[in-house]
């Protein structure tokens, strides 16, 4: 068991990291099939050594049954979709629309949670939820579009939502048994293979773009993927999916405050008390569960 202090650093760590997701997709100058491809791509070939030169890694990954295999294809299925959906969402409506929407995983959290591993919730860790929804909506309110452009690239996000939300579960189902480096191999090779097989179909290049757009994708990979989303993988073995969405709520932050630094956009008077309000939910809602589970 590790102890919460490193457990609670390592999800701010991850928060922090996954922020740069949005960034590196505006940076980059390709279509979002082919982001979403190297994204995958490159972060398992990062990851391949500590597979290839662990034994313990590579005993865990040729020992996997037939379910857990299985499990390991459909985790891939779902991040390849969700990250065609929310990139493809961010040619249509704006990062910060985008990010709120996609990061609304929460509300799929917290009923799959329910349904599916008999979570209960106070009214005190529910209550801290909304408290930090309705400060990442007032981050982007002033972003969100009235176009039908926009609405449709708004659509794309929420249904990502819902898609890794699904990803996340499958992760804390596997991860009870299985380590963090080859399940997330595992996973990110899948998807890197379904994403292959979606680019061809789309007939676009893989290797016609310029130097800064790969410095985006092996961004994305190493920040975004193996600093960020990697461990909330490694979190899913002592942590709830519900924690984990609900801090992800928090990329919402980091993005905004990224974006003026890298970016050069604004934050405004309304996003800054957003982001206060945020993050009062989010203190709250991990107070809340630290307590419950302090409990148990």
């Amino acid at each position: 068991m590790q102890s919460r202090i490193i457990q609670y650093f390592s999800l701010i760590l991850g928060v922090f990291a996954l922020s740069t997701s949005a960034i590196f997709v505006k940076l980059a100058d390709a279509p979002s099939s082919i982001t979403a491809f190297y994204r995958l791509f490159f972060a398992a070939l990062i990851l391949l050594p500590l597979l290839l030169f662990e034994k313990g890694n590579r005993q865990a990954l040729l020992s996997l049954t037939k379910k857990q295999l299985g499990l390991g294809l459909l985790s891939g299925l779902f991040l390849a979709i969700h990250y065609v959906l929310w990139f493809e969402s961010l040619n249509y409506t704006s990062v910060a629309s985008s990010t709120v929407i996609v990061t609304l995983q929460p509300l799929f959290s917290f009923v799959g949670g329910h349904f599916l591993f008999k979570e209960r919730f106070g009214k005190g860790a529910i209550a801290s939820c909304f408290v930090s929804l309705i400060g990442c909506f007032i981050i982007g309110w002033g972003d969100f579009g009235v176009s039908y452009q926009a609405l449709f690239g708004d659509v794309l996000a929420f249904i990502a939502a819902g898609v890794i939300t699904a990803y996340f579960f499958i992760g804390q189902h596997i991860r009870k048994k299985l380590s963090v480096i080859p399940y997330s191999i595992l996973g990110y090779s899948c998807s890197a293979f379904f994403l292959a097989i979606y680019t061809f179909s789309q007939h676009v290049s893989f290797i016609d773009y310029p130097l800064y757009t790969w410095k985006s994708f092996i961004g994305l990979a190493l920040i975004a993927t193996i600093l960020g989303q990697m461990i909330f993988n490694w979190l899913l073995k002592w942590l709830s999916v519900s924690a984990i969405s609900m801090s992800i709520l928090g990329e919402t932050v980091g993005t905004c405050i990224l974006a003026y630094f890298i970016l050069g956009e604004v934050i405004s008077l309304r996003q800054g008390a957003g982001i206060t309000i945020t993050l009062v939910g989010l203190a709250l809602f991990l107070f809340l569960q630290n307590n419950a589970r302090a409990e148990c």
